[in-house]
């Protein structure tokens, strides 16, 4: 393998798993803290992108200060669906059991619903547009300026949302809910307030990805399954409910998907994605960096 193959490989791997990452972040925390299983969280992602897609053809708003609307705009409508559905869901579940098989039904009626709803807004027609689309040389290899602006984005956010879990009383609060909820609730923390915050932020991260996104892919009112999918795959690969593992699980599949792409002519990325997964539940269950 040439240096030049071998930087092409490692930067576009980086530059998937960054956005993969920054999306399962979202879901992980919906999963691991609260057993909530939100098969609609990839409709966020898909909202997020047309909302910048709107304000950017409509208004001529810059795509990266449209992330200053969407994730607010986001954060508010998570804290509304939690209070709204999630909450009672929560409440009245006798088990963990109970819960994700609750919630799977519930979210798979929301996906349906977002789904439609974009429908009638946008209609099944292909949407895009162009921004920082020119390639930049990296390495000696060239990629679309908008793919690395991105990446950087969603990794640098990723990274600061690791660092606010590890430094803040806040962050130290979510954590000893996903590792020990009797013992968080024993010591006085506000389960029910800290619960709606983090489904607020996971909704938040998905929307904000989904706004990355819509630089480089158009876009359809069915593309977030997809990303929903790969977010489970990234969280099972990184630990249930470990935020450390969810951004090496995504970086990891990320340049697994890269690297396929030289290796066979057809679009192999699903086999590879699921290869990693199987190789990975054999040899650590628990995921990469799962106890």
């Amino acid at each position: 393998m040439t240096l030049a193959l071998a930087a092409d490989v490692l930067i576009g791997g980086l530059i998937t798993g960054g956005l993969y990452a920054l999306v399962a972040l979202g879901l992980n925390l919906q999963y691991g803290l609260m057993r909530v299983l939100n098969v609609a969280h990839g409709e966020f992602l898909m909202l997020g992108a047309y909302l910048t897609y709107t304000l950017h053809t409509a208004w001529g708003m810059n795509p990266l200060l449209t992330l200053g609307v969407t994730a607010p705009t986001a954060f508010l409508v998570g804290l509304g669906l939690h209070r709204a559905l999630y909450a009672r869901l929560l409440a009245g579940a006798e088990g963990p059991g109970a819960l994700e098989s609750r919630s799977l039904i519930l979210s798979f009626g929301l996906l349906f619903v977002l789904q439609n709803l974009a429908l009638l807004a946008f209609t099944a027609d292909l949407r895009g547009y162009g921004y920082l689309s020119s390639p930049m040389r990296l390495l000696g290899t060239a990629f679309p300026a908008n793919r690395l602006v991105a990446a950087g984005v969603a990794l640098a956010l990723g990274v600061g949302f690791y660092a606010y879990l590890r430094a803040t009383l806040q962050g130290k609060a979510i954590r000893a809910l996903m590792q020990e909820p009797d013992g968080a609730r024993l010591v006085g923390i506000d389960v029910p307030t800290v619960h709606a915050r983090c489904f607020g932020v996971g909704i938040a991260m998905s929307a904000v990805t989904g706004s990355l996104v819509s630089m480089f892919f158009e876009l359809t009112p069915f593309m977030g399954l997809p990303y929903t999918v790969t977010a489970l795959v990234v969280i099972i690969l990184g630990g249930l409910g470990n935020v450390l593992g969810s951004l090496a699980g995504a970086l990891l599949l990320g340049l697994a998907e890269t690297a396929s792409l030289y290796i066979s002519s057809f679009d192999v990325r699903p086999i590879v994605s699921y290869a990693v997964l199987s190789l990975i539940l054999i040899w650590r269950p628990s995921g990469i960096l799962g106890r």
